[in-house]
């Protein structure tokens, strides 16, 4: 919490023994993305812990400009795993974030546009469902094309050009979870259920689809539970610890009935969330005990492939790919072979590692919108290690590294293409019986 004289009191999630843990070794240098963009040990992971310490030492008074230096952080916790005193920083930037939110240092806008976006829509399927509905037409009716074509909103303000061209493209219906099941193909079959999530369903129905044919191929009958929330991650990253808690009691509840069945989900963003419920909820009664025995049933889509029986398909897949780690699925789950190992078992697929494929595209689920500037220079130092590798499709295991791609490969010019891993694995069983969802 930031008191009357500025110093940071260290929310209960954590302990203020943390605070004090970076030895500032260096060792999270070389793989914080903002650092590698800037070179400033400010925008560095010891150089913002030196700041929460200096404020909450009184060295230094808190302000505006300190701040900054902690909206800048991606959060993509790569400095956890390259930390030798085993610094929870992710712990450490959301509780600081939280308790400077929460003093209302926002200007009238700021306020505003906190409480429509993250405690309104974020918060309400319905509501994202709307706003994504009016996106679908202004894409299918060709009125974006003409807008783009014309640079007319350049005219009007930058920014909104720039916010424009940050809008995800929607790859065809949405898949709302209505507690339907999808049935596996045949064999032995097991029950999971599944986290949609917020923003997938909507952008990219098509690819939830594949990912959904490849579960029912290898014997999982899916089922998609109603009632079913945002995560939190999007209102962890921002400082909302309320509502990422209030979330989570909501998808608990939601996913409580069939209390055996793993919950799958195909978000390296969303995955590490829902795995990281117990500390969330660490202070709560009611719900601590409950967070534990969800966050033990929840699994990455490539995780419970390896771990089950698996099969590749019979297709040959003529197609040159790389794979970016996703900065959750990677840094927080532990998850980096198991994507790669699926895509170098593809038939005709050459699989080509990415130079530095631990550091971060800059995406970090909003912060590809607010914080355009550092994130697209993230993202082109990301590019040209692709390019350096020859391969045409970006592999990857998140919507915001998905979306992030997507509209860089189209403001550069480049010829790639962005492909989920399980959308690969799924042309691979080509024609095999596949339901209509």
């Amino acid at each position: 919490m930031i008191d009357s004289s500025g110093a940071i009191k260290v929310d209960t999630w954590i302990k203020e023994s943390d605070l004090y843990k970076c030895v500032h070794c260096g060792f999270c240098l070389q793989a914080c993305p903002t650092y590698l963009a800037t070179g400033l040990e400010t925008e560095s992971p010891r150089g913002r812990i030196a700041l929460m310490k200096a404020v909450n030492e009184d060295r230094l008074p808190f302000d505006s400009g300190v701040e900054r230096h902690w909206d800048l952080c991606i959060q993509c916790r790569a400095c956890e795993v390259a930390c030798p005193s085993g610094v929870p920083y992710g712990q450490l930037i959301e509780a600081t974030q939280n308790q400077f939110k929460s003093k209302e240092k926002l200007n009238f806008i700021g306020k505003l546009a906190y409480e429509i976006v993250f405690r309104k829509f974020v918060t309400s399927p319905k509501l994202l469902r709307g706003i994504f509905s009016l996106l679908r037409i202004y894409q299918n009716s060709g009125v974006q094309n003409v807008i783009r074509r014309s640079k007319v909103i350049n005219l009007i303000s930058k920014k909104l050009s720039r916010l424009e061209i940050k809008t995800p493209f929607i790859h065809g219906k949405p898949l709302f979870a209505k507690n339907q099941t999808y049935k596996a193909v045949k064999g032995n079959t097991k029950k999971i259920f599944m986290l949609s999530g917020c923003v997938m369903p909507l952008t990219h129905g098509n690819q939830m689809r594949s990912a959904i044919k490849v579960l029912n191929v290898n014997g999982f009958d899916v089922q998609i539970p109603e009632n079913q929330v945002c995560c939190g991650a999007i209102n962890s990253h921002v400082g909302d610890l309320e509502t990422a808690r209030m979330l989570a009691r909501k998808n608990i509840d939601a996913f409580q009935s069939g209390n055996e069945c793993e919950i799958v989900n195909m978000s390296g963003g969303c995955g590490a969330r829902l795995k990281e419920y117990p500390e969330l909820l660490e202070e709560d009664q009611d719900y601590s005990d409950r967070a534990k025995t969800f966050a033990s049933r929840v699994k990455d889509i490539h995780e419970l492939l390896i771990q089950s029986e698996w099969k590749c398909g019979d297709s040959y897949i003529d197609k040159t790919v790389t794979y970016q780690d996703s900065c959750h699925l990677a840094n927080v789950q532990g998850i980096k072979d198991q994507p790669r190992e699926i895509l170098k078992c593809l038939d005709g697929v050459e699989f080509r590692e990415l130079p530095s494929a631990n550091i971060c595209c800059g995406a970090g689920g909003t912060y590809m919108i607010s914080e355009d500037d550092m994130s697209s220079k993230v993202l082109a130092m990301k590019l040209e290690n692709v390019v350096s590798t020859g391969a045409k499709v970006i592999a990857t295991a998140n919507p915001g590294c998905y979306i992030q791609f997507e509209n860089g490969i189209r403001e550069s010019g480049l010829e790639l293409e962005v492909k989920y891993v399980t959308d690969l694995l799924s042309e691979s069983y080509g024609s095999e019986k596949e339901k209509e969802h």
